[in-house]
């Protein structure tokens, strides 16, 4: 008797009916999920958007920070550093939707290496010592650095001691994130980035767009970035940040610390920094030669 095939090869076989029905539920949820922009890459799109939106940089007319300003935080880096920037690290697990989307807090900080004026890198010098909005910002005043209301959330740079439960990630060293609420854990000043130089210029303004240190009031340690501990993030490979001071063999402050509080070029064109990179360099001949600007 010849064989014969006692089934085609289009018979289903198995739990069919079950596998069809998981894959249309599967098909159905992600249709659902499509439409109610809930998907992963609906997330970080809707993230990228709202934080890398531009914003416009506070334009000095004396030259002086003042309360009020809004500014980027910026390290012109060294070696095996680039230039970055104080950046909000918010993922999208760290939205919140009631009332309106924003940032929760606390929030991570990073150094980003794409240097723009955006909610992601803007802070505004706040007051803490009941200074008001215009006042000159001065050498070891007290101040708080914010995000931007809105979607930013309005968050505080903050720190605190160094412990076995609290620190930054990778250097293990003392942790710096956004928190609300400015307690005295989000209070800094900024003093000369010259040691040689600090009593001189205590109680001075502070000129914009120079190299200084921005120290944390509680520890008395420096905001630094390391370039040797890189973090991948939501937005590309970037830097941790701390607050750690870095000395040198003459007791000296290291470029790690050294930060510029960039405001806009007066011409609307951005970053006085970004447009003219050689005022950061010559930041020091500059206050030398003004020591009251």
């Amino acid at each position: 008797m010849a064989h014969m095939r006692t089934y085609r090869t289009n018979v289903r076989i198995g739990n069919w009916n079950e596998d069809l029905r998981l894959e249309e539920d599967a098909k159905k949820e992600y249709l659902e999920k499509k439409e109610r922009g809930e998907l992963f890459a609906q997330k970080v799109d809707f993230l990228k958007q709202n934080i890398l939106s531009p914003v416009n940089l506070t334009v000095t007319t004396d030259g002086n920070l003042h309360f009020g300003n809004v500014v980027m935080l910026v390290n012109m880096g060294g070696e095996k550093r680039e230039c970055s920037a104080v950046s909000i690290n918010a993922d999208i697990n760290g939205l919140k939707k009631i009332p309106s989307p924003c940032i929760q807090a606390p929030c991570g900080v990073s150094a980003g290496r794409g240097i723009q004026a955006c909610l992601r890198t803007a802070f505004i010098i706040t007051s803490v010592d009941g200074s008001p909005e215009g006042s000159t910002l001065r050498y070891e005043q007290s101040f708080a650095l914010k995000t931007t209301s809105g979607f930013a959330g309005g968050l505080y740079l903050t720190s605190d001691l160094q412990s076995f439960q609290k620190c930054a990630k990778m250097s293990r060293l003392q942790e710096v994130n956004l928190d609300d609420g400015g307690s005295f854990l989000s209070w800094w000043k900024i003093v000369h980035f010259d040691p040689q130089e600090r009593l001189e210029y205590e109680g001075q303004p502070v000129p914009a767009d120079v190299s200084v240190l921005i120290i944390h009031c509680k520890t008395n340690q420096a905001l630094a970035v390391l370039g040797h501990h890189v973090l991948w993030t939501t937005y590309d490979k970037e830097y941790e940040l701390t607050a750690h001071t870095f000395l040198d063999s003459h007791k000296a402050e290291q470029d790690n610390n050294h930060w510029i509080l960039c405001t806009s070029d007066s011409l609307g064109k951005g970053s006085v920094i970004l447009n003219h990179p050689q005022s950061a360099a010559n930041n020091k001949e500059l206050t030398q030669a003004n020591p009251d600007v």
